[in-house]
């Protein structure tokens, strides 16, 4: 049996897409004495644990669902001993596929001096933005230092 020309043009028409599907994987446990953030010291104390004395900037997310309540903590980016690179794609990525409400996140600062730069101020605005968009809150933004030093740039009215 012969195809005739619209057959054939058709099958060259056909093209293929990708069918997908995202899950989010659990990587490991990650003990803590509570799962509810509920002050800034919160989540100070968990992420300072989490991130330790690492010699690069760790750029780390927080998911909480309405009641604070911790769904999720993500290492989103692992830079340099001055700069990790973040955008609000790749912070928004785990907090939807988490089904946060809010979000926290942080980095260290491997000089041990918690001051924010200009950088730190600019992604909290944008990530700040993107969440309002998405309507997950961004709720602070904290810079981790040495000996219990930290700056939340909610706490200084950036957020």
């Amino acid at each position: 049996m012969q195809r005739t020309q619209s057959e054939e043009t058709k099958k060259i028409r056909m093209r293929r897409l990708n069918v997908v599907k995202l899950q989010m994987l659990k990587e490991k446990i990650f003990p803590y004495n509570t799962n509810v953030i509920r002050s800034p010291i919160d989540a100070v104390d968990l992420f300072r644990e989490f991130i330790g004395k690492e010699d690069r900037e760790h750029f780390v997310l927080l998911c909480l669902d309405t009641k604070n309540k911790i769904t999720a903590i993500n290492t989103v980016s692992i830079g340099s001993l001055n700069a990790a690179i973040v955008t609000p794609r790749e912070i928004f990525k785990t907090a939807i596929l988490a089904n946060s409400c809010s979000i926290i996140v942080t980095h260290n600062h491997p000089s041990g001096c918690p001051i924010e730069s200009r950088e730190d101020i600019e992604i909290s605005k944008r990530i700040k933005s993107a969440g309002d968009i998405l309507g997950i809150q961004l709720l602070d933004h904290v810079i981790l230092g040495d000996d219990g030093k930290y700056t939340s740039l909610k706490e200084k009215g950036y957020i």
